[in-house]
């Protein structure tokens, strides 16, 4: 944060509302609003929300920063991010994900590729393994992070993609591979061979000697194609560190990492909205996307007085 703070003037938080735990017997007490996130609404009006059913293909977040960006989609599922993040233009692409899948008799779970702690030498290796069999269909693959692997190709122009963070640790039935990119025939028979071929590469052994679960499939996102990347938006920095806990609906970590969040990202904000200098902040959940911007004193104080003396989960949940 401290690299961004002299630019940012809009803060766009992902997870910034905890999921209810569905197995959970009693759920976590409300904690009071950080002091800094409070101080910033009681200046604040809200600006727009962005509303998503629970099985939607993309985040709120990813739409509001689609948005931002000035490349929404005609509908959620249809983000290019591979372009978009790769600064790709003219060239349909994806994002290939090595995953876990722990598979079931009418489902499969797919675990947090975060967890599997894919080293460098590894996913270079099964990529290597799987570049062929892809390149046969049209589909060339380029490796740019451990977890993630930059694929060009024509079966990538306006496919509908789902989020990984919709699906993480959720049950993912034959319904639901039929409205994500499961439903091409190209990628379907792609994705039967690298479970076949990861079943016996050699990083598989190593990483099941070692304890670890194996990559056993992948995850395809982010597809479709620019016609010319936007340039950067000045001041907006999308803050990541509340995503995992909020994944987990882990409330303990999530409630610290709002204080690490708070004191630095919204106290640098609330300094600049008490210097008079217009400033954003987008908070996000699995259902919905607030944007927030600095008001009027009028404003701000009939905002205040509905949400200042609420406690941050229950604000908060509403996402």
């Amino acid at each position: 944060m401290s690299d961004n703070a002299p630019t940012l003037t809009h803060l766009l938080v992902p997870g910034a509302g905890l999921p209810t735990d569905p197995e959970a017997t009693h759920p976590p007490p409300a904690q009071p609003l950080p002091e800094a996130l409070r101080g910033l609404l009681r200046r604040m009006t809200l600006a727009g929300t962005i509303e998503c059913a629970e099985d939607a293909p993309s985040m709120p977040w990813e739409l509001a920063l689609a948005r931002l960006r000035g490349v929404a989609p005609a509908e959620p599922g249809l983000v290019p991010w591979a372009a978009l993040e790769t600064g790709t233009a003219g060239t349909p692409c994806a994002w290939i994900k090595p995953c876990f899948w722990r598979v079931g008799t009418d489902h499969v779970l797919l675990d947090d590729p975060a967890a599997l702690a894919l080293d460098e030498a590894g996913s270079r290796a099964l990529l290597a393994a799987a570049a062929p069999y892809f390149l046969e269909d049209g589909i060339t693959l380029a490796w740019r992070t451990p977890g993630a692997w930059f694929a060009t190709g024509e079966v990538f122009r306006g496919l509908p993609t789902l989020s990984l963070e919709r699906v993480i640790g959720q049950r993912i039935t034959k319904a639901l591979f039929e409205t994500s990119a499961r439903h091409s025939p190209v990628l379907r028979r792609l994705q039967n061979e690298m479970q076949m071929l990861f079943y016996t590469h050699p990083v598989n052994d190593t990483r099941q000697a070692q304890g670890l679960s194996p990559v056993n499939s992948f995850w395809i996102e982010g597809a479709g194609t620019l016609a010319q990347v936007p340039p950067p938006l000045p001041g907006l920095v999308v803050e990541q560190r509340l995503k995992a806990s909020a994944l987990q609906r882990d409330a303990q970590a999530h409630a610290l990492a709002w204080q690490t969040v708070d004191a630095d990202a919204c106290a640098h904000l609330l300094d600049l909205a008490r210097q008079g200098r217009t400033v954003h902040l987008t908070l996000c959940g699995e259902r919905r996307a607030h944007s927030f911007v600095c008001a009027a004193p009028s404003l701000a104080r009939r905002f205040s007085a509905f949400f200042g003396a609420q406690p941050y989960a229950r604000l908060l949940e509403q996402l």
